[in-house]
């Protein structure tokens, strides 16, 4: 069950119990859930009991406790826990939500995590005439945009090497009227870092700018453009480029993703991965370490934990797009892929069969969420403005 479809479940609970008198509320139109919050528990908490006490004329630890049968009977609701004034926290069956989250992401594609529909907001972002603002406003409008909102960006300035460079645009320039103040104002980079930025190029030079929050102040060197662990930015680019190749690995040995339980990360569910994988040389090092030396067979080290807290990183993808778009914080979608990368990378050397085994159910499965993971990836970067490569 991904958050979104958590969501139409509360909200479903919320139509039973007003149909069945025990509510007299307005159905609202949509449910909030997210982590829980310090004292919750389970997998998912939702305040819609707050939200509703008023108009019941109820308490809202009452009206929680009205919603809370019609919710622990729904699939793939496995308990739950009412807690502080009437939060109700939620467990999931772990694997059924799994396959269902992966089937989602797949369905989606680069768009998971994006609204179905528009939703009736005009945003109007205006920005100084600097750089980093400039790329900040126009992330922000495409985050805006995936959540459904009609965005018109504008600067008090804009050089025509930006565009050229970062690809950056804006919709007009010029002096807003005073009914139209300054909104996006990161803290730029000095004028005379400002060539650093372009010399990093497109992609690097946005992530530069993007990846720090709008009170810090970027780093302009580099580092950026290094293929090593320290980068964050080869990180995201390299678990992208190594969940792709798995896809092209796989088609070669004759079997494709199929969404199913992942139940461990060893190879063939049989524990720790061992032996060359299959269709590999020899000695080919399968999943070299960001940052080490060319032609050393060293890699990630399989966790027992890997798969659920990708699948965990995953299932927060839509909450991470919503608040980065509601804040104008597109750092907020660059660190949260960050996560999912670093998430990623010991789970995806466990996706291909090793030595003679054969492709298996679990293999699928794991190809599945392999492939998740490249989808998440490349359409958080497209939202950045950043190329997702296949090959690093």
């Amino acid at each position: 069950m991904t958050p979104v479809e958590l969501s139409r479940t509360v909200l479903h609970a919320v139509r039973r119990a007003v149909d069945a008198g025990e509510l007299s509320v307005a159905v609202p139109t949509r449910a909030v859930v997210a982590r829980p919050g310090p004292g919750g528990c389970g997998d998912y908490a939702t305040g819609i009991a707050l939200q509703l006490a008023r108009p019941a004329g109820q308490t809202p630890f009452r009206v929680a406790e009205v919603l809370r049968p019609y919710l622990v009977g729904a699939d793939g609701i496995t308990d739950v826990v009412l807690t502080g004034p009437g939060f109700l926290n939620i467990s999931l069956d772990r694997a059924a939500a799994g396959v269902g989250l992966v089937g989602e992401i797949l369905r989606r594609g680069a768009r998971y995590g994006y609204a179905e529909q528009p939703d009736g907001r005009v945003v109007q972002l205006h920005c100084p005439h600097d750089l980093r603002a400039v790329v900040v406003a126009e992330a922000s409008a495409r985050l805006l945009r995936s959540q459904g909102a009609l965005v018109r960006v504008t600067a008090e300035g804009f050089e025509d090497v930006w565009a050229s460079v970062l690809g950056v645009t804006v919709d007009a320039v010029g002096v807003a009227p005073a009914e139209l103040p300054v909104n996006v104002r990161p803290v730029p980079v000095p004028a005379s870092e400002t060539a650093d930025v372009m010399s990093l190029g497109r992609d690097a030079g946005r992530w530069a700018l993007l990846h720090p929050a709008p009170h810090d102040r970027p780093r302009t060197g580099d580092e950026h453009l290094v293929q090593r662990e320290s980068n964050p930015l080869f990180r995201v680019r390299y678990a992208h480029a190594r969940a792709r190749a798995a896809t092209r690995n796989a088609a070669d040995l004759g079997f494709t993703a199929d969404p199913g339980p992942v139940t461990c990360t060893g190879s063939g569910g049989s524990g720790t991965p061992t032996g060359p994988v299959a269709g590999t040389a020899p000695g080919t090092p399968t999943a070299p370490l960001p940052g080490t030396a060319p032609g050393t067979p060293t890699a990630p080290t399989p966790h027992a934990d890997a798969a659920p807290a990708l699948l965990a990183a995953l299932a927060d993808h839509p909450r991470v797009l919503a608040a980065a778009a509601e804040h104008r914080a597109p750092d907020r979608l660059a660190r949260h892929l960050v996560a999912v990368a670093d998430a990623a990378l010991p789970f995806l050397v466990t996706v291909l069969p090793r030595g003679g085994e054969k492709p298996s159910a679990a293999h699928r499965a794991r190809l599945a969420l392999a492939e998740a993971v490249g989808a998440v990836l490349a359409g958080g970067l497209d939202l950045l403005g950043i190329d997702a490569p296949d090959h690093l």
